[in-house]
């Protein structure tokens, strides 16, 4: 069924339920097939995860606690004029940061986006009412920010029509297992790398805040509770890691004589080699030295493990780290933009319903008028001394004038 982009049908917009697990893994399958990307295999992961707690998820989404928003996706659905076409496209959305201002798109996935682009191009289409109603439902949210492979010209024009605008562009590196066998005979010498706890998280904090422009710290709005890990999230992490076959090693360079952290290292690693390990770095601007010393410090971890490759991300704000991978040989596989939309404006543009107090009493505005001469000036202190001896005469036959007369023939 085609529907045409001037009248498209208004769809139903709800949260998803157990029913909709198959038709949301069929659809992500084609889309891991089509694209080749690592996303839509990681979250078919997921969902084979929900499908065990499901009944649990959602409850817990009910109340506030650390897994309200574990799977939070919404799906569209169109009237039941045929029963084989209802359900459209879906949308799953996450919260950015501890704080719950700004949030994160993780997806918007169309059925038939590639047979009927205008679901995702047309501004009232399937995409456009997904994202509309995650905007106006998610009321804490103040920015919302997404990442969109630039191959992508339907959905890119989708958050571009939707008010997102570009922020930073992502490459993603591919270090091949030779490269990194010849990092690992490199001689790291980080004596002050030191292993990461809750204690450290102001560092890391510190760290994050300097290591990007300020637009984006704004848009990220990060604080030191980011980067502590509760006891609850970190069982649950170690249970992943554990039914997953992965495992988590990062730690972070701590510099004694400015008492701060200088560079930090994630490292997600395939116990099994299914997949490749994925890195995450951060580096002080001003000790960029520190890249060849990290990378050879994760290439001797990797080492460890079967299927030695690593996955680096990078921004073009940080035009040391990819010119160090350019002449180091890593493969560039993928290109991505950073998007942002912020919300906040709303608040300012939105005028409240119902009259001002300053509409409904209209007479207790103050109105420019002539002043009235008072009777009472003898109460009024002069403002300059030498005034009292200006007029005396004057002000002595006011005040004479005011007195009450004692003669008993004046009244």
């Amino acid at each position: 069924m085609k529907v045409s982009s001037d009248n498209y049908p208004k769809s139903l917009i709800r949260p998803v339920q157990y029913r909709d697990l198959d038709w949301l893994e069929a659809l992500t399958s084609d889309s891991a097939q089509s694209q080749q990307n690592s996303v839509s295999v990681s979250f078919q992961e997921q969902l084979q995860q929900v499908r065990r707690w499901f009944g649990l998820l959602k409850f817990l989404s009910w109340f506030p606690n650390l897994f309200q928003d574990h799977f939070r996706v919404y799906v569209a659905e169109l009237p039941k004029s045929s029963p084989e076409v209802n359900l459209k496209g879906f949308i799953q959305i996450s919260p950015f940061n501890t704080g719950r201002s700004t949030w994160r798109v993780e997806r918007v996935i169309i059925a038939d986006g590639e047979g009927e682009p205008e679901l995702l191009t047309n501004p009232k289409g399937i995409g456009s009412q997904l994202l509309r109603h995650c905007l106006e439902k998610i009321w804490e949210a103040r920015t919302w920010v997404l990442e969109v492979n630039i191959n992508e010209k339907n959905t890119l024009a989708l958050y571009r029509q939707n008010g997102f605008q570009p922020l930073a562009q992502l490459t993603y590196w591919f270090l091949e297992p030779e490269l990194l066998q010849q990092l690992a005979q490199h001689n790291s010498d980080l004596s002050n790398l030191l292993p990461v706890s809750n204690a450290d998280a102001h560092l890391l904090y510190q760290l994050d805040c300097v290591s990007m422009p300020p637009l984006l710290r704004q848009v990220f709005d990060r604080n030191p509770q980011d980067f502590r890990t509760r006891f609850l999230t970190g069982f649950f992490s170690k249970w992943q890691e554990w039914f997953n076959q992965r495992e988590v090693a990062e730690g972070y360079v701590f510099e004694p004589q400015r008492k701060a952290a200088i560079g930090y290292f994630k490292l997600i690693l395939s116990k099994d080699g299914s997949q490749a390990h994925q890195a995450q770095l951060t580096v002080h601007p001003a000790y960029t030295w520190l890249y060849p010393k990290l990378l050879a410090q994760m290439a001797q971890i990797v080492q460890k493990f079967p299927n030695p490759s690593l996955e680096l991300v990078s921004s073009d704000y940080q035009h040391e780290r990819e010119e160090y991978l350019e002449k180091l040989g890593a493969k560039p596989i993928e290109h991505s933009l950073l998007m942002s939309r912020s919300v906040w404006h709303k608040l300012k543009e939105v005028k409240p319903e119902g009259l001002h107090l300053s509409e409904m009493f209209q007479g207790l505005q103050a109105v420019p008028r002539t002043p009235i001469p008072s009777r009472m000036a003898w109460l009024k202190t002069p403002l300059n001394p030498s005034e009292k001896n200006t007029k005396p005469n004057n002000q002595k036959e006011q005040n004479s004038s005011l007195e009450p007369s004692e003669n008993p023939d004046h009244e």
